[in-house]
């Protein structure tokens, strides 16, 4: 998963852009980038960190223009390399930078019509630098001999939807034209419209997540819907179109469980409510299947199953505890690019009030159970606390697949459900009992927000990939690039950083 947001203002973006990726910083830990435009030149800053290390004054500064882009990464294609921060850019045919949230399918197919058919030049393993030269190449393609227009970049989107498979919430900007947003057909990955009416004009902002939007003061107008573009001149003139055959929504499930933060609304749906209808909903399955447990003292893994844990000890009537102090300064676990740092930063992240689990019967409730490398540890952590029993119930259901579409979830034997019952599952982690949420209630738990959502991309947990060009021999291929033995021997460059003043050669400079 990774965060993006563009802007198109009546002043400088820098500090926008920079506040709004500091608020997507959950997205993405491992880089963060920023360009902005002015006239035909774009400014850009990128390498790998967070949000606050990357950018210092003096980058800022450097950072002109009332336009621009910027990015979160958290790598699940390509390295981890400050080279592959995004935005990317080109400057064939006009200058275009563009920052991609989600992973493309078909990657290596497109890399090799890039070489071989568009005589394109692909620098990294990134699927995102092939989208930017797939874009790029049908832009080039319409707009031959001809100035460009609004039009011209629409049908180049329509282009990209047919050759693209998977993944891909966008942005990108064109020098001195503006700017564009697109979203897969299927609108897997989040896409939220932002706009600020004001004495100078309309403004307008799109991100991955509303939250950002909120913070900048603007007002949410709308999701990019599946397979819509939009652009934005650079007067702040907005267009839309539907660039897509057969567009579906069918957004990532996992999405509401774990990756967005609570305060945003994606797809018109609340994802601190639907957390909470995640809660009531299990409470409903501790009464029907778990009735003889005997839970003394209900308390959440901090902080995405906050609102489930109170929900659910609301529902069944019991005491809700805060039993676990967060340590703000560790990473999130689940995107740590390693098995041994996952277990090292886990006990560092958390330490337990003691008198919260001394002699009493505990329930955990945590969003999910990935690896299980955080719940076998937290488990034990309650135990060492004095716990007299531990019970741990999961909000989502056993996530028994890889995702394809962004999430970094790839190999099938990382996965601690894969291959087990749960009370294997329960049996590894060290509890005394396992409740896992069916994946019915959880749909129905995002549906009662918006019923217009038919279906959800679940793959995760039923290993049905709704983009349909999913099969073993791609499986097993992801999984021999994307495991941690693999990502551990990539070499990551941390000292490498790109600041850049970036001149579309085929326009005068105003």
């Amino acid at each position: 998963m990774c965060g993006i947001i563009g802007i198109v203002g009546k002043n400088p973006v820098n500090q926008l852009l920079y506040d709004g990726l500091l608020v997507l910083q959950h997205r993405g830990q491992d880089a963060a980038g920023i360009v902005t435009c002015d006239g035909n030149t774009f400014y850009m800053h990128k390498n790998n960190g967070l949000v606050q290390d990357v950018f210092q004054t003096r980058h800022m500064r450097s950072l002109h223009g009332n336009s621009g882009i910027a990015h979160v990464r958290y790598p699940t294609a390509g390295s981890s390399s400050a080279a592959e921060a995004q935005p990317f850019y080109v400057n064939s045919p006009f200058g275009i930078v563009l920052g991609h949230n989600g992973n493309l399918t078909n990657s290596a197919q497109l890399k090799q019509e890039m070489f071989r058919q568009d005589l394109r030049h692909i620098n990294t393993n990134s699927d995102s630098e092939v989208l930017l030269n797939v874009l790029a190449h049908e832009i080039e393609h319409n707009a031959r001999n001809v100035a460009l227009n609004t039009d011209m970049v629409f049908d180049a989107v329509t282009a990209v939807h047919k050759r693209c498979k998977g993944a891909y919430a966008v942005v990108a900007m064109v020098a001195n034209f503006g700017l564009l947003a697109f979203r897969d057909p299927h609108g897997i990955r989040p896409l939220v419209i932002g706009k600020l009416e004001s004495d100078l004009g309309v403004e307008y902002v799109v991100a991955s997540e509303s939250v950002a939007i909120d913070v900048l003061g603007f007002k949410l107008v709308r999701d990019v819907e599946p397979g819509e573009a939009i652009f934005i001149d650079m007067d702040g003139n907005f267009y839309s179109r539907q660039c897509a055959e057969n567009p579906k929504l069918t957004p990532c499930i996992f999405e509401y469980v774990y990756l967005a933060r609570p305060d945003s609304v994606i797809d018109n749906v609340s994802v601190y409510q639907t957390r909470l209808n995640m809660g009531e909903s299990l409470a409903r399955k501790i009464s029907r299947e778990w009735s003889d447990l005997k839970i003394d003292v209900v308390i959440p893994i901090p902080d995405t199953s906050r609102p489930s844990a109170l929900e659910l000890a609301n529902a069944l009537n019991l005491t809700y505890r805060e039993g676990f102090i967060k340590n703000r300064y560790i990473g999130r676990t689940f995107i740590m690019p390693g098995q041994a740092l996952r277990k090292k930063s886990v006990r560092q992240k958390l330490n337990p009030i003691g008198m919260e689990f001394k002699g009493k019967n505990v329930l955990l409730v945590d969003d999910s159970i990935v690896r299980g490398t955080t719940s076998q540890q937290i488990v034990q952590m309650a135990r060492d606390a004095g716990a007299n029993k531990v019970f741990f119930a999961s909000a989502a259901p056993p996530v028994r697949f890889p995702n394809v579409y962004g999430i970094d979830m790839p190999t099938r034997n990382e996965l601690l459900a894969t291959g087990r019952t749960d009370e294997e599952i329960c049996k590894e982690i060290g509890a005394d009992a396992l409740i896992y949420q069916d994946l019915e209630s959880l749909v129905k738990a995002i549906q009662m927000s918006n019923p217009e959502i038919e279906v959800f991309d679940c793959s995760c947990f039923d290993g049905k990939y709704v983009t349909g060009d999913i099969d073993e021999t791609y499986l097993n291929q992801i999984e021999s690039v994307r495991g941690d033995n693999a990502k551990m021997q990539k070499p990551k460059n941390s000292s490498t950083q790109l600041d850049l003043n970036l001149v579309n050669e085929n326009e005068e400079v105003a």
